[in-house]
């Protein structure tokens, strides 16, 4: 793991990349050129070349970007990004040499690309946000015009406080406009920013603005989610006060959101809204190197100090606009709402940058799916008339266990698209997401990637390929999936085959490095397999070609010499009428090495009892054999999730072992499910 005190002087080298975090850090500044050189291409920005999704040209496509990746992605480069120098290479380096880089010698800038360039083509009064208040009455539209004002005014409140190309400027707001808008405000003036998600705690900000070296902080008075009011600037001022942040941290901004009082350091705090008001709506965008760091975001759910996947800029806003614009058959006008948080890979790239690369509409949710009550999604999806929705698994199955009454309330046939995101869905949340919320007629998008990534990898595209619930039929555009045997790292051919997931040829989207640690993020993602990408996922290929991932590799069971996938397990759970989600983990077993803990949350209503776990029990044994059957069924009122839905297996594992010494539980959405969980292991 990194270690806090040498990353401040560390420098991350990586074959003539570098990245020096703050307070060294600082990258040449170049000449300002305002008007980035334009293809000659008139669909560009019209509907900006969307791909045909139909099934031929999908298969055409397709072809190109595996057989001759470097041209496919550099023709793309030119057509879908404004740059101030283009490229003229695209693909140097490789996977076995752990040094990639896409259009290196390209200058551009990402915010640039997401907001002025609309403007200049005359799309300046098209909507770009839609903020969804915690309060359903709390909404408010932002055009691509007023976001360029806003994001203009943070910039130059940034610079004239001292925040210059290069530096590290650590985001810990709430899911509101101006999250998305102080991101794109340090794009603009090339920082790097390093969003915190606002539900950690403070000891995990202070080692994360310890290991970027951050000196400046973005954050809010508080937060409001749920009908709660959340103390942010308190967590920060806290974090702050921790000696390994304290030596670096020069600059607080504040935003005012629910306006409580908050302790104020003269010198280092500052209002921003009071700031804002006597800056200029102009701010030039700086121009950057297509391989200068846009942003470092942590992995979610680590242990010990964090992990710090760099993204640089050209190639990662290419992947995050051809995908959002090809896995959800993007079109012109459409209200797109993706209802993740800004604090995780899903908001980066599908709330911030993909949808503004393609000049959508999109949506900040700051609520929860349930407040005021289970209806909240499809009230905002009737008031918006909302076209492509995009979600996670957790939300759909705890949202389903209210029935199919709430959303046949509501006008949901805007629908065209709705997206899964954080895990594979299980056939019976696919099936009431497709037939109750899509009414049989939008499209189930599946969607499979990771932080590092950047973007989708494998999902079923809209109008090309034949959904089936859990699996996908293979990698999207520029992405050849392999299964490789996990003990020789051969690729296994053809169907009905099991092994570990891998990625055979660079992307663009994919991470550089992790900040201050490259010979990590070789040893984990590039050297398992020489020459693949090591998604650290197992997988089988059925009869029909489609792909399943089976969980983690690290979250695979091995049980009296069993290896039993905790997806497969968790699917034929929920597949119980009575269960409306499960997770289940491994846990230490004096006989059998391991044994099986199932974690279940029930339909409302429905209580655990001694005849259900039978049922429970032998659904897994009919479904996958009698070496799988469940060790322990714990009743699980709620699961121990973070606010983006994913579920933090450690705790479940902790506690199904006996093992009181829990750990950080700060960043639970709900942290009090935990005690209980505790005391229904016990029963």
């Amino acid at each position: 793991m990194l270690k806090c005190a040498a990353l401040l002087t560390a420098t991350c080298l990586v074959e003539g990349f570098a990245f020096t975090p703050s307070p060294t850090v600082s990258l040449p500044i170049l000449a300002h050129s305002s008007k980035p050189f334009r293809a000659d291409n008139p669909r560009r920005l019209g509907n900006l070349g969307l791909l045909s999704t139909k099934k031929t040209a999908f298969e055409s496509d397709y072809a190109s970007s595996i057989d001759n990746p470097s041209d496919y992605w550099f023709n793309l480069a030119k057509e879908k990004l404004d740059w101030y120098t283009q490229p003229t290479k695209s693909l140097t380096g490789g996977l076995a040499t752990a040094d990639v880089k896409w259009f290196e010698d390209g200058k551009l800038n990402a915010c640039y690309n997401c907001i002025d360039r609309h403007i200049e083509n005359g799309r300046g009064g098209k909507t770009a946000i839609i903020f969804e208040g915690d309060e359903p009455s709390d909404v408010t539209k932002y055009s691509y015009t007023e976001v360029l004002a806003r994001v203009s005014k943070i910039a130059n409140m940034m610079k004239s406080n001292g925040v210059k190309k290069g530096d590290v400027v650590t985001i810990y707001m709430p899911m509101t406009p101006d999250i998305i808008f102080s991101m794109l405000a340090c794009a603009r003036i090339g920082a790097v920013h390093s969003v915190v998600f606002a539900g950690f705690s403070e000891d995990a900000i202070a080692d994360r603005i310890a290991a970027s070296g951050s000196k400046f902080v973005f954050t809010s008075d508080g937060g409001l989610r749920g009908g709660r009011t959340i103390k942010l600037k308190q967590t920060v001022d806290n974090a702050i006060a921790k000696d390994r942040a304290k030596v670096l941290v020069e600059k607080v901004f504040v935003f005012k959101r629910t306006n409580e009082d908050v302790n104020f350091v003269d010198g280092r705090d500052l209002w921003a809204d009071d700031l804002l008001s006597s800056q200029s709506t102009e701010c030039p965008a700086e121009v950057m190197g297509a391989e200068d760091p846009l942003f470092i975001l942590y992995t979610s759910g680590s242990t010990g100090q964090p992990k710090g996947i760099l993204h640089t800029t050209g190639g990662y806003l290419l992947y995050a606009q051809h995908t959002t614009a090809t896995s959800f058959d993007l079109q012109p006008d459409d209200i797109y709402a993706c209802v993740a948080d800004a604090g995780w890979i899903t908001g980066h790239t599908y709330i911030c940058y993909g949808p503004l690369l393609n000049g959508a509409t999109s949506t900040v949710f700051e609520s929860t799916p349930l407040y005021p009550d289970e209806g909240r999604y499809w009230d905002m999806i009737q008031r918006h008339k909302i076209n492509i929705f995009y979600t996670a698994p957790t939300a759909i199955r705890s949202l389903m266990r209210f029935g199919d009454e709430p959303p046949k309330k509501y006008d949901l046939s805007s629908l065209r698209v709705l997206g899964s995101v954080g895990e594979p869905i299980n056939p019976a949340a696919w099936d009431w997401y497709n037939d109750v919320i899509g009414g049989g007629k939008a499209t189930v998008v599946d969607t499979y990637w990771q932080t590092e990534t950047g973007g989708h990898v494998a999902l079923n595209l809209p109008g090309v390929h034949e959904p089936k619930a859990g699996s996908c039929r293979g990698g999207t555009y520029g992405i050849d999936l392999a299964i490789l045997d996990p003990k020789s790292g051969e690729v296994i051919e053809g169907n009905d085959v099991e092994g570990v997931l891998a990625i055979s040829k660079p992307w663009p989207g994919m991470a550089r490095t992790c900040l201050g640690d490259h010979e990590r993020y070789k040893t984990t993602y590039l050297q398992p397999y020489p020459g693949f990408y090591f998604a650290g996922d197992g997988a089988r290929r059925d009869s029909s070609g489609y792909i399943w991932v089976t969980g983690r590799v690290d979250d695979v069971i091995n049980s009296s010499g069993h290896r039993i996938g905790t997806a497969e397990l968790e699917s034929s759970l929920v597949s119980h009428p009575l269960v409306a989600q499960a997770a289940v983990v491994g846990y230490p077993h004096d006989i059998k090495g391991e044994g099986v803990a199932c974690y279940c949350t029930l339909t409302k209503g429905t209580a655990m009892t001694d005849d259900l776990r039978k049922d429970l029990k032998q659904a897994v044994r009919s479904s996958i054999g009698p070496f799988a059957t469940p060790d322990m069924i714990i009743e699980a009122p709620a699961l121990p999730m973070t606010r983006s839905g994913k579920i933090m297996r450690r705790i479940l594992r902790k506690i199904a072992g006996g093992d009181t010494e829990l750990g950080d539980t700060s960043t639970l959405a709900d942290p009090t499910c935990v005690g209980v969980l505790v005391e229904n292991a016990k029963a």
